[in-house]
């Protein structure tokens, strides 16, 4: 699916997939050996992440039910576990540095 961020007119990924069940979910990216400019993962249901077993960082967006930004982590690192966000209902996962300038209060969409 395309993510982007209305607020700043931007595609944020071009090639996201969905993680919408449990099994998906848990597995998330965590032994993908990277991931391409474009390519992300969107989490959902989702308020807390962990990066164990993978091997690069990424830029984590914590979003409300509306798609709106609750929290930015950027550059967060592998073999960590994230803070769990109040009100988060998915997590939009991106190779580090592709959020850009997102921030808290920015509007995401999705298509495809």
């Amino acid at each position: 699916m395309i993510v982007r961020n209305l607020s700043l007119g931007i595609v944020l990924g071009d090639r996201v997939c969905r993680a919408d069940t449990f099994h998906l979910r848990l597995l998330g990216l965590m032994f993908c050996p990277h991931l391409e400019p474009g390519q992300g993962l969107w989490l959902e249901p989702c308020s807390q992440v962990h990066t164990h077993f993978m091997r690069f960082p990424l830029d984590l967006l914590f979003l409300d039910p509306e798609g709106r930004v609750l929290r930015v982590l950027p550059h967060f690192p592998p073999w960590r576990i994230s803070p769990r966000v109040a009100g988060a209902r998915a997590v939009l996962e991106l190779p580090a540095g592709a959020a850009g300038e997102t921030r808290p209060g920015d509007r995401l969409t999705t298509s495809g």
